[in-house]
């Protein structure tokens, strides 16, 4: 009876109430007891059934509780009742969620809870934030089922709520990594990033606020990066600060490169002399994290700030490590994406804007000044003699003196300007909204000119390198991009036929000079699908023996309106255009194949002397597209002779004795043409894989009478005969010039003395005369 006594007493609060429904359970609870008590008499404590039941309930931390059909609690574990700021069940029982909570959030409960009573469904697994938070933010999962009687009528509800705020955080900081990590993938910007990750631990560490701060370039400073929930007068007032072995929590974390946990600022010697910073605030607590890159080296700092005095658990330790991870991986993304940037829109070597940054800017530079009383001038310049410098003194001596112009230029402008290299020693000058002043424009490009022509000091030397420019302003000389710099391109090509070292402006003539250029372009192209090229052969003669033994391919256009129109008057353009390619291939394959045919005709064979251009030189497997040549046309390659220029060869030499030994490979013969107005070297004309020197016209044209020409004619032809060379002058015409090579030990000549070019018909009735043909090759 004792016991029995107790557990009425323990319950009195229950047994007291006048809720019938309520006594109803209490009974059905007492014979559920009697009935443990038949079982087991030999267990006299399992029979108190409530004992053993609260003691139960009482020892499970989830809410477990039970509500009658108008919300108000009949029973309750100790939890339950502690967390709604209890200290018995006595106080709980009988009150209802509005006695103890704010409306809005009892009514929610209310409306689940009436929910599950007039449907009599229950309700599991329901995810609802903690209306106790103890400090945190908790979040629970509910489940709800009618209580009923006996009978089976439904008399209330009964509730067991789980504490899920760990597995809740978890999933928050799973999500906020994904969508961090998106952010990431897609380039968000970075300030926004930052917002959104401080926030996200802000939410999963309340009572803390973030900041995140940058190193400075030069390694030396704090700079603010993002705190969406600090004071902008504080992240100011830390914006810059120096870093050291002593400043601070952050200060100190990116001086040491390693985590500086300050847990009482006022008491940290690390914080001497910035307490006051902090003060206003009432920041008590600063734990702050370098940020590091995959090298280690720091990039910033990441920072918790608390009102709290206090250091990290480690699970909060493990929170900012991954915080400081995802940002170390978003500053490193975005300082690869700007280098990216940089490289796609900058010269490498100067550092330069280039072509692709200057076609996305120029347009809206220009269309801000239109309608303006200002001009926008824009410059087309290239160095002189560049290539001279870069072949002489090397590569890297020419790039110092590109590098050197380069800043030159950029000190020389304003920044509203824009100095841009397309390429090689071509650059473009974009003066953005000056005064519609001829002078004044013309002085300001002529001090940067003189800039440029400051002396360089280069490989122990002290050169000059001059510029030619072209200008063309807008919108008087140009309305659009396009016209501007084709208009100023035609300037600087004006200025480079005046003999560089000067600035032209752009005018009307040379708008048509331009028009007619493109015309004949055009035509060019347009002539090449027409088939409009035809070849005359010019005949070389050999001095000793007065017969033929070879014949130069001279190109000829046969322009439908213009008639037969010379090289001369086109090959320059062909060369500029790249079209001498196709052109080459078709004069050489052409060449070929009517040096075969007049052998197949019985004429004696005579070798074939074919120009090649630099840029035909110049292209891969050139010496791969002559064998092709000669297996198609059927002609051995002993009866071909290739003529290359001085000029060509000495662009590359290194890859141009390669590409002559190919060809010397294949049993094809070399000539150097129009030799001695070139600037070969003699260590490398001996180095040259070549049967014949021809001398330029140039030379031939003056003598006996020039003694200059004649010195240099008579030494030209002398270096030949000491080298093992055979030497033929070209555009011989009188019988005193003849005379003269005979006596001075030329070879061969070839030029209008003999005979004129002539089409393929009438060479071959020229080769086929009595005592001209050749005697064998």
């Amino acid at each position: 009876m004792a016991r029995k006594t107790s557990r009425n007493t323990r319950y009195a609060a229950l047994n007291a109430g006048d809720n019938v429904e309520t006594r109803r359970l209490i009974d059905a609870g007492n014979r559920l007891a009697d009935e443990v008590a038949r079982i087991f008499p030999s267990e006299p404590d399992i029979a108190d059934r409530h004992y053993w039941l609260e003691t139960m309930i009482n020892h499970v931390p989830d809410y477990i509780f039970a509500k009658d059909t108008k919300g108000r609690f009949l029973i309750a574990n100790e939890v339950t009742v502690a967390d709604n700021g209890l200290t018995s069940l006595q106080d709980l029982v009988g009150k209802t969620d509005f006695d103890l909570h704010p409306a809005k959030a009892a009514q929610a409960i209310a409306d689940v809870e009436q929910r599950v009573i007039e449907t009599g469904e229950p309700i599991f697994g329901i995810e609802e934030r903690a209306i106790v938070t103890k400090g945190r933010d908790r979040w629970l999962m509910t489940s709800k089922v009618p209580l009923r009687n006996k009978s089976g009528k439904i008399v209330g509800v009964v509730g067991v709520s789980r504490d899920i705020s760990d597995r809740k955080a978890a999933e928050r900081l799973l999500e906020g990594q994904a969508r961090l990590l998106e952010m990431i993938a897609k380039g968000k910007p970075l300030d926004q990033f930052f917002t959104d990750l401080i926030l996200l631990i802000e939410l999963l560490l309340p009572g803390t606020k973030g900041s995140i701060l940058f190193l400075s370039e030069d390694g030396r400073h704090l700079l603010h990066g993002a705190a969406p929930s600090l004071d902008e007068v504080f992240c100011a007032t830390i914006h810059g600060v120096e870093i050291g072995p002593r400043v601070g929590s952050c200060g100190t974390a990116a001086w040491r490169g390693e985590q500086v946990i300050v847990a009482d600022v006022f008491a940290d010697p690390l914080w001497e002399g910035y307490t006051d910073v902090v003060k206003p605030y009432g920041f008590r607590s600063c734990w702050s994290t370098p940020i590091h890159a995959h090298d280690r080296k720091v990039l910033g700092t990441f920072a918790l700030y608390s009102e709290e005095a206090g250091v990290p658990s480690e699970q909060q330790k493990e929170l900012i490590a991954t915080a400081t991870y995802l940002a170390g991986i978003a500053i490193e993304r975005k300082r690869a994406e700007d280098r990216i940037s940089f490289m796609a829109h900058h010269d490498a070597l100067t550092g330069l804007p280039n072509r692709v940054l200057f076609e996305e800017q120029v347009a809206g530079m220009i269309e801000a000044i239109r309608g303006r009383d200002q001009w926008a001038v824009l410059a087309f310049l290239d160095l002189d003699n560049f290539k001279l410098i870069n072949d002489s003194l090397g590569h890297t001596a020419g790039d110092e003196l590109l590098k050197a112009v380069s800043a030159r230029m950029r000190a020389a402008v304003r920044k509203s300007d824009m100095v841009v290299r397309v390429g090689g020693d071509e650059f473009i000058l974009l003066l953005n909204g000056v005064p519609t002043e001829r002078d004044v424009v013309l002085s300001r490009l002529e001090e940067i000119r003189a800039a440029i022509a400051a002396p360089v000091q280069l490989s122990g030397r002290s050169l000059r390198v001059t510029c030619s420019m072209g200008v063309a302003c807008f919108p008087n000389q140009g309305r659009t991009v396009s016209e501007l710099l084709a208009n100023a391109d035609a300037a600087m090509y004006r200025a480079k036929e005046l003999g560089r070292n000067n600035l032209q402006v752009f005018t009307e003539e040379m708008a048509a000079k331009a028009h007619e250029k493109l015309l004949r372009q055009e035509e060019l192209r347009e002539a090449i699908a027409r088939d409009e090229f035809f070849l005359h052969f010019q005949p070389q003669m050999n001095l000793a023996s007065g017969r033929i033994f070879a014949a130069e391919a001279l190109l000829r256009w046969q322009h439908p309106v213009q008639g037969v129109i010379s090289p001369g008057a086109f090959i320059p353009l062909a060369e500029e255009t790249g079209l001498i390619v196709p052109i080459g291939d078709w004069v050489l394959k052409t060449a070929c194949r009517q040096c075969k045919a007049w052998q197949e005709a019985g004429l004696p064979p005579l070798i074939i002397s074919v120009n090649v251009s630099a840029r035909q030189f110049l292209e891969r497997n050139w010496a791969t597209r002559v064998a092709a040549v000669l297996a198609e046309t059927g002609l051995e390659a002993r009866y071909l002779e290739l003529e290359l220029t001085e000029s060509l060869i000495m662009q590359d030499v290194p890859g141009a004795i390669a590409t002559m030994h190919e060809l010397e490979a294949i049993g094809v013969h070399l000539a150097i043409d129009d030799f001695g107005t070139g600037y070969s070297s003699l260590s490398a004309l001996k180095r040259f894989p070549v049967q014949r020197l021809k001398i330029d016209r140039s030379f031939v044209e003056d003598v006996p009478a020039d003694d200059d020409d004649k010195a240099i004619t008579s030494a030209i032809i002398s270096l030949a005969q000491n080298l093992g060379l055979r030497v033929i002058a070209e555009g011989v015409e009188t019988e005193a010039q003849v005379d003269f090579l005979r006596q001075s030990g030329c070879d061969e000549i070839q030029g209008y003395f003999f005979s004129p070019p002539l089409v393929a018909r009438d060479f071959e009735a020229l080769l086929g005369q009595p005592g001209l043909h050749a005697d064998g090759i």
